[in-house]
């Protein structure tokens, strides 16, 4: 895979968030997302500062939800792709931690 590929037809995105973009990242990149790529189910964002995902899930009438997953022993589930990440593998060696 060279530097000018990418993915067109994804069914998770994962952001991790950062102080200068976390505002784009749950407003106008999300809003995006959501009415421009139909082919996603899941919109992952990652904490920096905590462990803390939030996930966003498109079901199957269009609409979307969220849940939230906290601490080491949260599990994310991704139905979309049939895994599962624990949120201390996430984490693990990071400052969150």
């Amino acid at each position: 895979m060279n530097r000018d590929t990418y993915c067109l037809n994804p069914t998770v995105i994962f952001e991790v968030l950062s102080p200068s973009t976390e505002k784009y990242d749950r407003g106008e990149k999300f809003r995006r997302y959501r009415t421009q790529i139909e082919s996603l189910q899941d919109y992952v964002l990652v904490s920096q500062d905590q462990v803390r995902i939030e996930h966003h899930h498109r079901e199957s009438d269009g609409t979307w939800t969220l849940a939230e997953v906290r601490g080491p022993e949260g599990v994310l589930s991704l139905t979309s792709i049939e895994s599962q990440l624990s949120l201390v593998d996430v984490y693990r060696n990071t400052k969150a931690a």
